[in-house]
């Protein structure tokens, strides 16, 4: 196989680990009546965007979201062909992700909370839903490039991304759902979720990753 090729299944392995570990969470925390709370929800998400980033980032750099890989393609960190095929992995793992979880839960838990499916919250409009993944996205994706792009980076693995996912879930979770990741929210959306506010996590996470990668790449990190 293909350096791509591996590349590919990797990232669809972490897309999957994030969506299974993370949808499961609120769907779990749906069936026990709250006993996983916001805090469990955060930590499932960043635990395992964490260990997967840790496992498989020297396989294929550890994105896992189409809004990092397209950060990448806007600052020629990456060819168009392989982002394309990073994302197209990065939607495979999040679906197969929610077809698993539709297939554990009884419909009657999961429908509870759209399969674990990123939706606005009670009040939130769509201009604040993609305002607030911009700026979560940001803090991600800025945590992403200072910790594992940067060469001056800190050897701490994939758990300052994770603790960076956790944070924003803590803050924007009641809000967005926080997803800051177009497949988090693509893949049990497609599974059975539905797409309420879908563009949002699109659009908002996107813009978010943009602008920190350009402004990381072209300000914060060290030329030669």
């Amino acid at each position: 196989m293909s350096q791509t090729g591996r590349a590919c299944v990797a990232e669809a392995i972490g897309t999957f680990g994030l969506c299974f570990i993370g949808a499961g969470s609120i769907i779990l925390d749906a069936k026990t009546g709250g006993g996983v709370g916001l805090i469990g929800i955060a930590l499932a998400h960043g635990v395992i965007l964490s260990i997967m980033i840790s496992a498989l980032g020297g396989v294929s750099g550890g994105h896992f979201n189409p809004a990092v890989t397209i950060g990448f393609l806007v600052t020629k960190k990456q060819e168009a062909g392989e982002g394309i095929s990073y994302i197209i992995s990065q939607l495979v793992g999040g679906t197969v992700a929610g077809l698993l979880l539709r297939a554990i839960y009884a419909p009657e838990v999961w429908q509870k909370v759209h399969l674990g499916t990123p939706m606005l919250g009670e009040g939130v409009s769509v201009g604040t839903g993609i305002l607030v993944e911009i700026v979560l996205t940001f803090f991600l994706v800025t945590a992403i490039w200072g910790t594992a792009v940067d060469d001056r980076k800190p050897d701490i693995g994939g758990f300052g991304i994770g603790l960076t996912l956790t944070a924003d879930i803590l803050m924007g979770g009641p809000l967005t759902g926080a997803s800051m990741n177009p497949a988090r929210t693509f893949g049990p959306a497609l599974a059975g979720g539905g797409f309420d506010g879908h563009l949002v996590y699109w659009i908002g996470p996107i813009i978010g990753a943009v602008i920190a990668a350009v402004l990381y790449n072209n300000i914060l990190i060290k030329k030669d």
